[in-house]
């Protein structure tokens, strides 16, 4: 199960996924752009136009692909990393590296299972996130407001 929120210090986006069955959580703590297009998607808001994760669905689904899970694979310096599994022919599989952000973005457009790889899920501390119950997940109004509201300092300096 994914929840998007804001980190509570940071004012950051953060997906929450949330152990099936379980009480373990990972949280990913992802841009504001990949927020918007996650919320957008929980919340059923369709543009007349596809945009980037809508053209990457399009594209697997044109190829005669199907995604049929994400997986969550590892971190290294605070830097997630996930794996898209597309099948072809049912049996031919092709393992697609690519960010957690867009990965999740992508698996709730095609209805794909996430999953996250135990040895990750073993490195995430019980304390390592504060879910409080009267907490709800951000919603598209709030994330609207929340990046309305974005000085564009809070991206760093662009450098080539």
């Amino acid at each position: 199960m994914a929840h998007l929120g804001l980190d509570r210090a940071t004012h950051a986006p953060v997906v929450v996924l949330r152990e099936e069955g379980g009480t373990r959580v990972l949280p990913i703590w992802i841009g504001p752009a990949e927020a918007s297009a996650i919320a957008m998607e929980l919340a059923g808001i369709k543009f007349a136009r596809p945009l980037t994760h809508d053209l990457v669905k399009q594209v697997i689904l044109g190829l005669g692909g199907e995604l049929r899970k994400v997986l969550i694979t590892t971190v290294h310096d605070s830097t997630y990393f996930a794996e898209l599994h597309i099948y072809r022919n049912g049996h031919d599989v092709f393992q697609v590296d690519a960010r957690p952000s867009d990965s999740i973005a992508v698996a709730l457009r095609l209805g794909a299972p996430i999953f996250a790889s135990e040895a990750l899920l073993e490195l995430v501390s019980p304390d390592a996130i504060e879910l409080q119950s009267d907490q709800s997940p951000l919603d598209s109004d709030a994330l609207k407001t929340y990046l309305q509201n974005l000085d564009p300092e809070d991206f760093g300096k662009f450098t080539p």
